[in-house]
């Protein structure tokens, strides 16, 4: 089919065309898709015939004034005629055989006006003298680069020295002190469960080594310490272990016949050795309490890492109830420390007020239960040793024998922490040591 005055279209296309325009908001997918065809072919043309308009104006004046050289040429050499000639451009004019192509007349440049420039701009602004530094920052430059040296070199001594004194701590070939050497603790099983706010960690007080394999074992400190919380506190709770309660397997059904907290730690002992887990499963039973890490420390132990951390003591101001009614000045607490092999227990006396204990010591005033107050009164004096713990080990000079103490206190502590997790826990919290302690105490009893 043949193009006639339809443009770019055949007659076909030009009634197709007209007739999409005209139903343009009723095309359909197929319908628009041949509309956006036609009509980009109708813009190619039109584009294509205003290119050509704009050539064949500028070819008209090229030809007018080509014409007019070529006369001027024909009247002052006197050319021979060419009307004869048959070799014609597609203009119609004739072509040259000895002469070169005529190039097209080059068009006038017009000079572009030039901005006046001012004769601040013209002159280019002075550079100022670059100074030399003097001798004397260079000096302290260099000083600050040793010092800092210095430093770095200081700062990993002191890590490397630290490590070593942790690993030393670790040695349990050494005597404790009643002159007898220990074996590492034994770790438990204990199926830990995450908190909502923060990290708990069980913290039990056994009467028995934790490197033995005895299943008569008690415990007379029971607490809770609750670190990582939303107020950057450490809070820990002292649960009495007279505190009646229902122990899985061992209370009647219906909370009918209870039994001490204290029981439950013995019966799971008894049980491969799984104490600090039925703990654990009966606050979890009472009190809905969800528990992580637990860790278990024997008398001991606690004595060792006390004298190890604090080399001059524990800065603590003793207090106790009255006893039988009566105000007393000092107490005579049994030295458990101290049995002889005939299973004889003597006693040592504490004063009230102001002094440093050492470990042995410090276990005696926390242990104690004889005075009017009785398990109310141990469990206040066993917060009361954690808070002057707490307080002491805020002093940087305690830091140099903290890693022997803390590599001693680790073996023989009785914990499923590894050392990664008590790491983080500890240089997470650390901003947690300089507020203060919540402390709560809990007890049901019928």
């Amino acid at each position: 089919m043949t193009k006639s005055n339809n443009g770019p279209f055949t007659h076909h296309e030009r009634l197709r065309y007209s007739y999409l325009l005209k139903n343009l908001a009723y095309l359909n997918g197929q319908q628009a898709s041949e509309f956006n065809y036609l009509q980009s072919k109708l813009d190619a043309y039109e584009a294509e015939r205003s290119y050509g308009r704009y050539q064949e104006q500028r070819e008209d004046d090229y030809q007018a004034a080509w014409r007019q050289s070529y006369d001027n040429r024909r009247e002052s050499y006197q050319e021979p005629d060419y009307e004869n000639v048959h070799q014609l451009t597609d203009e119609g004019l004739p072509i040259y055989r000895e002469e070169a192509p005529q190039s097209r007349p080059e068009r006038k440049k017009v000079p572009k006006k030039r901005r006046p420039i001012s004769k601040t701009a013209s002159k280019p602004s002075p550079q100022p003298a670059k100074k030399k530094r003097p001798k004397k920052k260079r000096r302290l430059k260099k000083v600050v680069k040793l010092v800092l040296s210095c430093l770095s070199l200081g700062v990993v001594f002191l890590v490397l020295a630290m490590a070593y004194q942790f690993y030393k701590g670790t040695d349990l070939s050494a005597a404790g002190n009643n002159g007898k050497s220990y074996q590492p603790a034994l770790v438990e099983t204990f199926n830990g469960k995450d908190t909502r706010d923060g990290v708990n960690i069980l913290i039990l007080g056994s009467d028995q080594r934790v490197s033995q394999e005895s299943t008569d074992a008690r415990t007379d400190s029971i607490m809770v310490i609750n670190v990582g919380n939303k107020e950057g506190k450490i809070k820990m709770v002292s649960f009495m272990r007279d505190t009646l309660v229902n122990i899985k397997g061992a209370s009647e059904s219906e909370y009918s016949q209870d039994l001490k907290l204290n029981s439950a730690f013995n019966i799971g002992e008894q049980n491969n050795h799984q104490g600090a887990e039925l703990i654990r499963e009966t606050l979890k039973r009472n009190f809905d309490i969800d528990i992580k890490y637990y860790a278990m420390v024997d008398f001991e132990t606690f004595a060792t890492g006390i004298d190890t951390l604090f080399p001059n003591g524990v800065e603590i101001n003793a207090k106790f109830s009255t006893v039988d009614g009566k105000k007393v000045s000092s107490v005579k607490v049994p030295d458990d420390l101290r049995m002889d092999k005939n299973g004889h227990v003597p006693n040592q006396t504490i004063k009230i007020g102001e002094q440093n204990m050492d470990g042995r010591t410090l276990l005696n005033y926390a242990r104690f239960r004889k005075d009017d107050e009785g398990d109310y009164g141990r469990t206040k004096r066993q917060q009361q040793v954690i808070q002057a713990m707490m307080k002491q080990v805020k002093n940087p000079l305690s830091l140099f024998k903290g890693p022997e103490a803390l590599g001693k206190v680790y073996s023989l502590t009785s914990t499923n922490m590894s050392m990664t997790e008590m790491l983080d826990l500890g240089l997470s919290n650390a901003s947690s040591f300089k507020k203060w302690y919540q402390f709560s105490n809990y007890s049901i009893r019928w």
